[in-house]
Parts: C-alpha cells; structure tokens; sequence
C-alpha cells in the first residue's frame, strides 16, 4: 500500500513539473494590457490583459496570469486606457466595389460626402473627368460616379439623361445610385447600351420613361440597370484597376476594424481577382464570398470553396438577390409603398427578381449540395418568398444546418421572425437604414408605423435569436462605429428615433459584429470573441463602447486593426 501512495505521488510530482516546463515554454509574442479588453464571451466578459502567440491567443485574465507568459521575446504593450475588443466581422458587403467607389467620383451626400443637388453633382463629374483619377479609370473615355442618393438632393429626386448630358454629350456619363439597385445613363451611355424607345423592360427591372411613356429618361431599375452596366462601364473601369479595387476595399475595411470581410454575390471576374489576390499575399484579412447563384454551378468543386481559408480567402456559399431597394422604391413589399415612384399606380408595391418557379429549384439545389444560402430581401415580400423557399428546401434540421441568412430583412413581419427562428434563419440588418434613410422610409416609403419596425433587432432579442448587423458597402462606409451607434441609437438624420422599442443594448450590438457574426459564418470556434485557442483578431478603439454616452458613441475612433497577432492598420 505504501509502495502504491509513493509511486502515485510521484507520478503527480512528475506531471506537475511536466506542465510547469511545457507553460514556461510558452512564451508570448505580444502581451496587451493597461486598458479595458472586452472580450465578448459571456463567460469572461472582461480581462486585464491578453497573450498572443503564433497568431492564436494563448493567456487572457488578470494581469497577473497573463504575465506568466512574458519571456525576454516578449512585446509589451501597453493599451494606455484605450479599449480592445475582438475585430469586427463584416455579415454583409461588398470589398471590391468598396474599392471601387473609392476610385471613381464621389457622389454621396453629407457627411460622408458633399452632394446635395444635381448641380453639385454635375460640377463634381466635371471636375473629376479632367482628374488622374479619370486617366486611371477606362482611360478617361467614361464619366463615372457612385453614391448619389435622390432622397438626399435638394431636387428630391434623380437626374435625368439630360442633367448628365449637360456633363458631357460625347462621352458616357454613368452614376450609380447609392443603393447600387439604381443609376442614370447620359444619351451617349444609352446609345451604347442599345436603350431606345422600343426597348422592353426586363424581368426584374424597370426603365424609367419621359412623359410620353415611352422615352427612356435615364433612369434604369434593377436588372435593367445591372445588364447595361455590367456591359459598358464595368469591364472598362475594372481593366487594369482589379488589383486596386482590392486593395483600396481592403484599406477601407481596415480602417474601420474589420478583420474579416465578405464579398457578397461575387462574380466570376472577382472570384478570379479575389483568388489572385489571395495567392500573391495581398490579402492581410479574411475575404470570404458568395457567388451569384447563374455561376454557382461552375464552381461547386472549387477548390477555394469550404471553412478552412487558404492565404486569407474562401468561397462560403451563394447569394440570391431577391428583390431591391426600399430607398429606391424597388423593394418588394405586400402592402404599397406610401408614396410610389413617377409613372406608379397608388397600389405599386415593387417586384419580385424571381418567380417562385425559378427561385425554388435553385435555393433547394444550394441546399442540398451543402452551400450556405444568403439572400437580399429588402422587402416582406421578398422575406417570405425565402422564408417558403427554404420550406420547400428540406427539413427544418437540414434548414438550420445550412445556416441561411436573410441580407437586410429591412421589413421583416413579427410572423415571419417567428418562422425564421423554427428554421435557423439568421437576419442580418442593416441597421443604419435608421440612420441614412429613417426620415425617407417614414415620410415616403412606408409611412410611420412601417418605418419604426424596420431592422426589427430587439424582436430577435426577445426571441433569442442569432442576428447581425452589417454595412452592405459600397452603399454606406465600412464604418462600424455608425453601425453600433444605429443599433443602440437609432437616430435619423433629423434626429428622431426610428422605433425606440427596437432600440437594443450596446452589449447586444457588440455581438452583432463579433461573435455572432462569426457563428453566421461557422467560425464562432476560431472568431468573435477573445478566449484562448482562437485568432487574435483585435481592434483598439479610443473609448469604451460600454460606457460612453450612447449620444457620443459616433467620436470613438478605431486607433488600430490587428489580425493574427499582427498590426495591419494604425490610424494616423
């Protein structure tokens, strides 16, 4: 018996000493401390400190603890109050043409930009056309802009082709609304693009007419705006600029705190640009796309597609665009819109993208070859029409494995939540709708009570559900700390709350873009919070969201952007 005690004692002895070697061998490359660290995991929602080895957090706790892993290699450093969080995970956008939009003229109204009226519009395209950046993009041989926003002009309304011939009647002038769902032609760019009188609209799209109903004005909807433009001007300003659009979306991610960003409804030319990207290092954060379901087929076996990132990219699924703008007034809704567009009967209601008999089959085949499915639905309509699509798909078990998402469900019903919980649908809003456009979807495009339930983000939390919140760029900046304040605020421009019921918590709104937006993604085992075992994928911001004023959350500033252990943006 007493042999047996001494040699069970000393096989604890040995493994004793066996752990404190293999803890003493691990010695971390950097240590941060001396600040607030908000760690997103309910277990440990706050730390003193955090150790980083080999890229992967290996230590967070009390400084103490931590320290145990300072070795002479070891960088310290010290946070000095500012607060770190894990990075921000964008659930929704799209990088390259957030390059884009950098490249060409700026057309967005204040504040992130200065165009109010057609006239500074016009001026704006002018002086751009004679720029570098003009040179840059096709050669100067095309005049185009991103970002207006009709709701925005003093004119409230869009340019026609005539406000954009008086630009330039030679050359093409294209603009492209901030939706990205609409834009205008110039004469020229009509011309080329084979627009006449006799054209017919397509499905899915719609070309605005001058008052004898059959004369094109310039403005093109939807499908009707996508063909021309992916024809004329896309591949003329992306010849050559591939590579910048990349770095340039990057850049603007960075500079907000993102450290995994999407490319959402991807096609075949930036699938291959993203994979060169990927391959010649250029990537310093995780991209992740879904292709258009018309080249989904093509790539089923890609080799990028799967949940292991190789050189920072990989294809997740496919995304289906079901409907369209409520700013634009092309969402698809099943009550009208309280003010149709020009040419629109008071019962208009927008439209689909798909007929049920098209959609259907495609949803359920992502379905069953395992391809997550993501979906733009603006409108209710378009929410149900994904909702029953998903049904028809398989069983709610084989459902909720996928883990859908419904892109914006701007105007998602209480009934249809409910649906979306049965089946694991994850909603992921674009809460700063509130912002931008809370005044023009009260006033114009669902009336009151319809607008005070748009981006329904306190009805999921009641229900407990999954949801997150995303910046769908280009058509708003990257900007996550506008993403926060909308959530928690819900402020319009005007200043009046947009639905204060479904005003939710900064705690709840942290999650939205960290680790739920990595369960959205399946990687809430390797992102989204800060515990040890996942990568350390950090952002250091000026102040605690927390604690800060709900009203000041806009003066937080991102002072750094860290992936893997590794700084990849400072602010200046």
């Amino acid at each position: 018996m007493k042999l047996t005690v001494f040699l069970y004692s000393a096989l604890i002895i040995a493994l004793t000493f066996s752990s404190q070697n293999s803890l003493a061998d691990e010695v971390a490359d950097v240590i941060y401390h001396g600040g607030v660290v908000l760690t997103i995991d309910d277990k440990n929602p706050t730390a003193e400190a955090v150790a980083v080895m080999d890229g992967k957090i290996v230590a967070v706790g009390k400084r103490d603890e931590v320290l145990k892993f300072k070795g002479d290699t070891t960088t310290m450093i010290d946070l000095k109050g500012k607060t770190l969080l894990p990075g921000f995970i964008d659930s929704h956008g799209h990088l390259i043409n957030a390059g884009l939009q950098r490249s060409v003229a700026i057309l967005l109204p204040p504040p992130d930009g200065e165009i109010d009226s057609i006239g500074g519009l016009q001026n704006l395209l002018k002086d751009w056309a004679d720029s570098d950046a003009a040179k840059r993009i096709a050669g100067g041989k095309l005049i185009i802009g991103f970002g207006y926003d009709d709701a925005q002009l003093k004119e409230k309304r869009h340019p026609t082709r005539q406000d954009l011939d008086a630009i330039s009647s030679d050359k093409p002038v294209v603009i492209i609304h901030q939706s990205g769902h609409l834009g205008v032609m110039n004469s020229r760019a009509l011309q080329m693009a084979g627009i006449t009188v006799a054209s017919q609209d397509p499905l899915g799209g719609l070309i605005r007419r001058e008052q004898d109903g059959k004369t094109p004005n310039g403005v093109l909807e939807e499908t009707a705006w996508i063909q021309p433009l992916v024809a004329l001007a896309i591949p003329e300003i992306s010849l050559g600029n591939e590579r910048r659009f990349i770095e340039q979306g990057q850049l603007a991610y960075l500079e907000f705190g993102f450290t995994t960003a999407q490319e959402g409804r991807a096609t075949e030319d930036n699938l291959k640009q993203l994979v060169d990207a990927a391959a010649s290092g250029l990537l310093k954060i995780d991209v992740i796309a879904y292709p258009d379901p018309s080249i989904a087929k093509n790539i089923y076996e890609n080799r990028w597609h799967g949940p292991d990132y190789k050189e920072h990219f990989r294809v997740g699924g496919v995304k289906f665009g079901l409907d369209g703008s409520p700013q634009g007034k092309t969402a698809w809704l099943t009550e009208p819109y309280k003010v149709p567009p020009p040419g629109q009967s008071a019962d208009y209601k927008g439209y689909p993208t798909y007929r049920d008999e098209q959609v259907f089959p495609m949803i359920k085949e992502a379905v069953e070859k395992e391809w997550q499915v993501i979906a733009h639905c603006s409108g209710d309509a378009a929410c149900e029409q994904f909702i029953d699509a998903l049904k028809a798909s398989g069983t709610p078990e084989v459902v909720r494995a996928n883990r859908p998402v419904m892109i914006h469900a701007h105007a998602v019903r209480e009934d249809q939540l409910d649906e979306m919980e049965k089946l694991g649908i994850i909603p992921s809003f674009f809460n700063m709708h509130t912002y931008y456009w809370g005044d023009w979807h009260r006033d114009e495009i669902f009336g009151k009570e319809r607008a005070f339930r748009l981006e329904p983000a306190a009805s999921c939390v009641k229900r407990k559900m999954v949801w997150t919140s995303h910046h769908d760029a280009p058509v708003a900046l990257p900007d996550s700390i506008r993403i926060l304040s909308s959530c928690v605020t819900r402020k319009s421009r005007s200043g009046e709350v947009i639905g204060p019921d479904q005003r939710v918590s900064m705690a709840e709104a942290l999650k939205a873009l960290t680790i739920n937006a990595a369960y959205q993604y399946g990687e809430e085992n390797s992102k989204g919070s800060i515990e040890v075992g996942k990568l350390a994928d950090f952002v250091i911001l000026s102040q605690n969201p927390m604690t800060i004023d709900p009203d000041k959350i806009m003066d937080i500033k991102v002072l750094e952007t860290i992936k893997e252990g590794q700084s990849i943006y400072t602010a200046k």
